[in-house]
């Protein structure tokens, strides 16, 4: 998978609703009772789009992500007010991939066709689990055959599709994974999302994980977890392309890679993120996160966003790093001495080879290791200091 230039630009649009909180997520998302005004919402939405289209002037925009909270909550002609907007106010490629982050219930997979007639031609389903108790524990609304009819619907309405799948859960064992892997795979068709299961701040889970109510795989377990995901991907025909993403070659999300690759990336909505070059300075931005506070924000000055930040060199080398490093295809060390003004260790990466955790390219690539990847952190901590 080659590395593409720097000309991509890609669009995050955060709709931040769910039907109910799952114990896991930190995620930006939440639970609203009463009706959401979708339509207030996506006037909101195109406005802040023209805002930050007259902030970034001209810009073809190569890849669209609807993610959430839970974007399929959504009526499909808010979707389509949305990406309408978009191709109003900049440039949409005519090969733009448009995807839509879905859970698999069987109300909003009846949706499918309608997002696919207002534009979105791929779809990531939120499936997380092949068991209706392991779905159960995770907090999920929907059965593992609504999730299986969901894959089935998706794939009939839309040539791209990809889904999630959490491991690392309480009481799984490598064998049961493997099971599991192998059955997604079948269903998967070009890209898996696989991550491991994280305790995170803030959560119910971290509360039960703390009082010692909820049990998670040791760090060896959890290793051997990961190593039956990686052996099971490669020899299935969908390696790892990220440290959490697996493709067949070409199908790799588009705009994900607009992430890791250190690219231009609009955020629109609440609590969204983007990084934008704005006269050879690159901008940190972030929204509101509160739906309700951006919405007003955004009808007042036209914009939610309450985060601006110029990123020095430094800092915009170090985020290459971190992000290009989660890659397979690794990263340029070129690329970070045009950003930082200073090059890698060389004794540091000459180290880093012998312990096996990188590889260097003939050109001079610099790559994470299958064995490199889930000590990570560690990694670019090292080549950074």
């Amino acid at each position: 998978m080659p590395a593409s230039s720097d000309q991509a630009f890609g669009v995050y649009v955060h709709w931040p609703f769910c039907l109910s909180k799952c114990p896991y997520c930190d995620f930006n998302s939440h639970v609203r009772h009463a009706a959401i005004d979708e339509d207030r919402f996506a006037r909101a939405f195109a406005r802040e789009i023209e805002t930050t289209a007259a902030r970034t002037g001209p810009r073809e925009v190569t890849s669209i992500f609807l993610g959430g909270g839970t974007p399929s909550l959504m009526q499909p002609q808010t979707v389509g007010a949305i990406l309408d907007a978009i191709g109003k106010y900049w440039r949409v490629a005519p090969d733009a991939e448009i995807s839509l982050e879905a859970n698999p219930t069987s109300v909003e997979a009846t949706r499918f066709r309608g997002y696919r007639a207002a534009g979105v031609n791929r779809v990531s389903l939120g499936v997380q689990a092949l068991d209706d108790a392991s779905l159960k524990t995770l907090g999920r609304l929907h059965t593992a055959q609504e999730a299986m009819d969901a894959v089935a619907i998706a794939r009939s309405v839309f040539d791209r599709y990809s889904f999630d799948l959490i491991y690392a859960r309480p009481s799984q064992t490598p064998a049961m994974w493997e099971a599991e892997l192998r059955r997604a795979i079948g269903e998967a068709a070009e890209h898996l999302s696989l991550y491991q299961l994280t305790i995170e701040a803030e959560t119910p889970f971290f509360a039960l994980h703390r009082a010692g109510k909820l049990q998670t795989p040791d760090d060896g377990a959890a290793r051997a977890l990961y190593d039956v995901t990686q052996s099971v991907c490669a020899e299935l025909g969908l390696p790892a392309y990220e440290i959490s993403n697996h493709a067949r070659p070409g199908a790799e999300c588009q705009h994900n890679l607009v992430y890791w690759r250190g690219q231009e990336y609009a955020g629109i909505g609440p609590g969204a993120h983007g990084r934008l070059d704005i006269g050879n300075i690159r901008y940190a931005t972030a929204t509101e996160r509160r739906p309700e506070s951006w919405l007003m924000r955004v009808e007042g000055n036209g914009h939610g966003v309450i985060t601006d930040e110029r990123l020095n060199s430094e800092e915009r080398a170090d985020e290459f790093l971190l992000m290009g490093l989660r890659l397979a295809e690794g990263i340029d060390p070129r690329r970070y001495q045009a950003l930082s003004g200073r090059s890698l260790d060389p004794s540091r990466i000459a180290l880093l080879r012998e312990e096996g955790a990188i590889t260097v390219d003939a050109d001079g690539r610099l790559r994470v290791t299958l064995a490199g990847f889930p000590v990570l952190d560690a990694v670019v901590a090292d080549l950074a200091a």
